[in-house]
């Protein structure tokens, strides 16, 4: 016998019969023996409608309000999962992430998990009950709900199943597992059986909409095994496991891109200790995410800064950049939210070179103008226009060799 966390994505739970079908997998594993735990997310769509409906009601949505409007879409969807568990024969119990006392900070819409308080989960198992918690949501010390930012019901999962000293953390989802790159845009694309934790990391972080950034970095942090599978299938799907020698040999794993991000670019700033303190410092107050960050070589006592950050906070970041650039003497504000991302990523770049010569060659022979570059030991990304980023994917994609079965090394 094992303890299985099952975690339930939005496609998987989208009406009544998809609910039911999440139910007949749930028992499947109660009857062979296995302890369930089951986290789910709001049907389909649901979350988008809720913040569609604040949205109407106010331009900018006070955030602990917003949270209070958004954490109800789980709530429906375990319900609904516990009767139709019930309706089946088994015992099921529905739990919120306050009832399980998920208790996270108080960075609303976007909060991290300080600890969880699983008693209620680990008595419902031990009384044979099937236990539903509800994803993506907890409660802060002060008894507030808080949500923990798109794709938190991976991060519940992966959290719950270390709570919990599970045996295995499965992820179902609408994909068969974690491709070289989205399917939609290549459709060579293939499936991999096994990625790393930090491989995946760097996919989830840099645009793959398979897991969480969060959920994966809690996986790598607590040893959880995650299985990455589709719930309208019984097909194997992809293990993320920790990195052995075999991964090295693949120079390049996969592609990833993110259109959801934004460019915002301060000129004229005074070239002099603690201006970029000042300027990032007040973005981090608010809770915004930096991703990449250049600066150009001073001329003449000033430079140009520029750096990305999330499109959902592209608005509020600007207000703030405006405000700080008044104060440290910046000229202007330069803002972009038609960029996107496009990424190459293998724990094998440690030990090949030329990879990212390779991936500015490829993009320079379609005309594709480079806009700023990052890179770690097993990444190299590259910000482009949006316009051009499936065909960016494309050109990648085929110049590593990903639609073949056959390793991927550099050449001699």
């Amino acid at each position: 016998m094992a303890l299985i966390v099952q975690k339930y994505g939005g496609t998987s739970v989208g009406d009544v019969d998809r609910i039911k079908n999440v139910a007949r997998r749930v028992t499947e594993a109660r009857a062979a023996g296995h302890d369930v735990l089951a986290v789910v997310s709001a049907m389909a769509g649901e979350t988008d409608r809720l913040i569609g409906l604040a949205h109407k009601v106010a331009e900018r949505p006070n955030e602990r309000e917003l949270d209070m409007i958004l954490a109800t879409g789980e709530q429906v969807s375990i319900g609904l999962l516990s009767l139709a568990i019930q309706a089946l024969g088994y015992r099921a119990r529905s739990f919120t992430g306050g009832q399980v006392r998920i208790q996270t900070d108080d960075a609303h819409t976007k909060a991290r998990i300080v600890s969880i308080g699983a008693e209620r989960v680990r008595q419902a198992l031990a009384d044979g009950e099937i236990a539903i918690v509800a994803g993506f949501q907890g409660v802060s010390a002060e008894d507030e709900i808080t949500t923990l930012g798109r794709g938190g019901s991976d991060l519940t999962a992966v959290a719950m199943a270390a709570a919990v000293s599970a045996d295995m953390c499965e992820i179902y989802t609408d994909v068969d597992g974690v491709y070289t790159t989205d399917p939609n845009i290549v459709p060579e694309a293939r499936k991999l059986a096994r990625i790393s934790y930090d491989e995946m990391l760097e996919m989830a972080s840099l645009g793959a909409r398979v897991l969480q950034t969060r959920s994966v970095e809690y996986a790598k942090n607590y040893g959880v095994p995650v299985h990455v599978r589709s719930s309208f299938n019984a097909n194997p799907g992809t293990m993320v496991v920790r990195e052995d020698a075999a991964m090295e040999k693949v120079v390049v794993s996969g592609v990833a891109y993110n259109k959801q991000e934004a460019k915002i670019t301060v000129t004229r700033v005074a070239d002099r200790p603690g201006i970029a303190a000042a300027l990032f410092g007040r973005v981090a107050e608010a809770n915004i995410v930096v991703d990449m960050i250049v600066q150009n070589i001073s001329q003449d006592g000033s430079t140009d800064i520029s750096f990305t950050v999330p499109k959902a906070d592209y608005a509020k970041t600007v207000d703030i950049v405006k405000a700080v650039a008044k104060e440290i003497g910046a000229d202007k504000v330069i803002g972009d939210d038609k960029i996107a991302k496009v990424s190459i990523v293998g724990v094998g770049m440690r030990t090949h070179s030329g990879v990212a010569a390779r991936m500015f060659e490829s993009l320079g022979k379609e005309k594709i103008n480079i806009m700023m570059i990052s890179t770690s030991e097993i990444k190299v990304s590259c910000v482009i226009e949006a316009k051009y980023a499936e065909l960016a994917v494309r050109v990648l994609h085929e110049a590593f060799g990903l639609g073949e079965q056959a390793v991927t090394e550099e050449p001699k």
